[in-house]
């Protein structure tokens, strides 16, 4: 397979344990075009947030001299893998995978490998797979910031009567999110401070399936609910649209994640309390640049690593911040990623 290695150099802060990983694609030899050709297999362009990914992941890819091949699976995990195999043999340098289901996608990572494809895993994590590369959010402290944000707003007298609204079941980051919050919330569930009145899934994050969670626990609790977590901003306003059509809405805190333009217009409407927002250019950018020089098999920095139940993946890391009508304005807006006129109908 020739003698091209492929190197993740990781922090030796870290720990002895992680220092020089070879790459798990095999030896081939380097990339010679002058625009080498990334492969970029996404879960969904159904939700502006993942639009907002492409777009800017595509932008910074082709500032660095190289070209992007973009695939939607609409959230299939069958077409997912045929779209993998298709780039594959269209004869990339470099596979980013968005995983729909991330132990699905363990396949993706095989068939990549095999050819000697180096495969970085775009914000959700592919599972049981021997992958190069994770970029992520600190998933675990998007659910702690969530789950806070509610504990600092405890009724003072009595107890919060909380609905709980977890993402995908096949999208590992909805398990951190759950994890993160569960972190939080337990002591204050074991004190008796915190009663959830209903949780469940909301199948491919759909804000339709949140609005039938909404709905059966307003069926099961009445007008008695003071929260809900829920754990993205397309599934608080599936929640929000069952609280308007009870007359509930602005009166129950509602927390989200994306800083989704219509989860901002929330915010200021008062229909939405919070959502997290992670700043998707860094993201998107990051990720292109790795991605670039994992095509280029050139050195790169990973600080950090994630077990994914078959191997600690060098990971990289980056941060949150808790948006709420207070900060609207220092975080969200002045990084550009709203305008001050879409979310305030100026």
């Amino acid at each position: 397979m020739g003698s091209r290695s492929i190197f993740v150099v990781t922090s030796f802060l870290l720990s002895i344990a992680t220092g020089l990983v070879l790459s798990r694609s095999g030896q081939q030899p380097s990339v010679t075009r002058a625009r080498p050709v990334i492969g970029l297999s996404m879960d969904t362009l159904k939700e502006e947030r993942w639009i907002a990914d492409r777009d800017l992941f595509t932008a910074r890819a082709q500032a660095l001299g190289a070209d992007v091949v973009v695939r939607s699976a609409n959230s299939d995990d069958t077409r997912q893998l045929r779209d993998v195999e298709s780039l594959i043999t269209a004869g990339i340098d470099a596979l980013v995978v968005i995983p729909h289901n991330g132990e699905a996608m363990a396949r993706a990572v095989e068939m990549a490998h095999a050819e000697g494809v180096p495969v970085l895993s775009y914000d959700r994590l592919i599972t049981g797979a021997e992958t190069d590369l994770y970029i992520t959010f600190d998933n675990l402290k998007v659910g702690e910031l969530q789950a806070r944000f509610l504990t600092e707003r405890l009724p003072p007298q009595g107890k919060m009567r909380l609905v709980r609204i977890y993402g995908a079941k096949t999208d590992n980051n909805a398990r951190l999110f759950k994890e993160g919050q569960d972190r939080v919330l337990q002591p204050w569930i074991e004190a008796g401070k915190i009663e959830v009145v209903l949780e469940d899934w909301a199948e491919d994050w759909k804000p339709e399936n949140a609005k039938k969670i909404t709905n059966a626990a307003i069926t099961k609790a009445g007008r008695g609910i003071d929260a809900i977590l829920a754990s993205n901003d397309g599934t608080a306003g599936g929640a929000i649209q069952a609280l308007i059509e009870e007359g509930l809405a602005g009166k129950v805190l509602v927390t989200g994640q994306d800083a989704d333009l219509a989860a901002c217009q929330r915010i200021v409407a008062g229909t939405q309390t919070m959502t997290i927002y992670k700043p998707l250019k860094q993201l998107a950018g990051k990720a292109a640049e790795l991605a670039v020089k994992l095509a280029r098999r050139q050195p790169l920095v990973a600080k950090a690593d994630t077990d994914n139940g078959k191997i600690l993946v060098p990971t990289v890391l980056l941060d949150i911040v808790a948006v709420t009508q207070d900060n609207l304005k220092e975080t969200v807006i002045a990084d550009g990623f709203r305008s001050e006129k879409d979310i305030y109908l100026k």
